[in-house]
Order: C-alpha cells, then structure tokens, then sequence
C-alpha cells in the first residue's frame, strides 16, 4: 500500500526536466543569434577594408597621374561604389610629395596615401557601424 506523502512524484520529476528543457533551447537559441551576428560583423568588416583598399588605388591613381597630393582630400560618397561596396563613404588623404628625392640620379617623389571607409549606420558606437583605415606609400620616378 502507498502511503499519500509519495503521490504526485512524477509530477514533480515531469515539471522540472520541462524547465531544464526549455532553458537548454533558450540557451541555443542565443547562442545561434550571437554567432549569426558575430558572421555579419565580419562580413562588414570585410567589405569596409575592401572599400578602404578601393580608395587607396584610386588614390594611388590620382597621384601617379597628376604627380601631386593637390587634389586632396578627396570623398567617395555613399552610393558612388558600386555592388556591396555602395553603403560606405571611403575618405582618401594625401601627405607628402613635394619634395623631390635623388638616389644615384634616380629621382621620385613619395606620397603617403590614407583611405577610411565607415558605414554610415549611425555613427560610432551605434550598431552596425564598421570602420576599417587603410595606409600606403607610393613612388613616382620623375626621370
């Protein structure tokens, strides 16, 4: 015979293996929307620095042909880049280059070139916001 104090023990056992069940999805859940975004960031990211990598060659373009840093600073708006690169402004700044440099009867010039590409989600410190800079140096020879 069963004594009344052992009654409702599945119930009991039922209820609690509920709740460690469904904490367990939970966790799971979370845990896939923290690598869905974190997947994103980086992809973000990747298009920021290809943007700013854009800059640069069309900097060193601009140099190259022009032979100065005259034409800078310059902005690449939003829009203005074409396919997944469209969503970034890519500034793009010139030091250097005045002064002309002679090795051996060799001479060229030396500019340092600068490009940052941001999204304009928002700003710093908003989410989305991706921001990559990028710096190079390029040698024209004047003779």
């Amino acid at each position: 015979m069963r004594e009344n104090g052992q009654r409702g023990m599945a119930l009991v056992t039922a209820i609690f293996l509920l709740v460690v069940l469904a904490a367990l999805g939970t966790y799971m859940a979370t845990i896939s929307s923290v690598q869905h975004s974190t997947s994103a960031y980086g992809v973000q990211g990747s298009r920021a620095y290809q943007a700013a990598r854009a800059g640069i060659e069309w900097g060193a373009y601009r140099v190259l042909n022009d032979g100065d840093c005259g034409a800078f600073p310059e902005t690449i708006g939003e829009g203005d880049m074409g396919g997944t690169l469209s969503a970034f402004s890519v500034t793009v700044t010139c030091s250097g280059g005045g002064i002309e440099y002679d090795e051996k009867g060799d001479k060229f010039h030396i500019f340092t070139l600068t490009a940052e590409a941001e999204s304009p989600a928002g700003g710093y410190g908003r989410p989305g916001y991706v921001r990559r800079e990028i710096q190079a140096t390029v040698t024209d020879a004047t003779s």
